[in-house]
């Protein structure tokens, strides 16, 4: 099993309405693709983060492998998804690691 965690902090310009329907959609999309994407275990976004955190919203996710982790990356629905999220976010820090 492969873990898979992304922290992204939005544009400055957003206004806090803007950053609560991007974080929205972000977790609407995201979290839609389980089950369609072959080889995706568990995927959560958080979008009510602690103000201890250091990015405005998180994903965590599980794939049975880093072939399976690949594969998503490239997958036309999490690529659509992709998109919209580079027109909100000005940064994105990743982790993955084996579990």
């Amino acid at each position: 099993m492969v873990k898979h965690i992304i922290i992204w902090d939005f544009k400055d310009e957003l206004t806090a309405e803007q950053k609560k329907s991007a974080a929205q959609r972000m977790k609407t999309e995201l979290e839609a693709l389980v089950g369609v994407i072959e080889g995706l275990k568990s995927l959560h976004v958080a979008t009510d983060l602690l103000g201890s955190s250091n990015g405005d919203i998180t994903l965590d996710s599980e794939f049975e492998d880093e072939k399976a982790l690949a594969y998503y990356a490239d997958h036309p629905e999490h690529v659509k998804i992709k998109e919209f999220v580079r027109t909100v976010v000005k940064a994105r820090k990743c982790a993955d690691y084996k579990i």
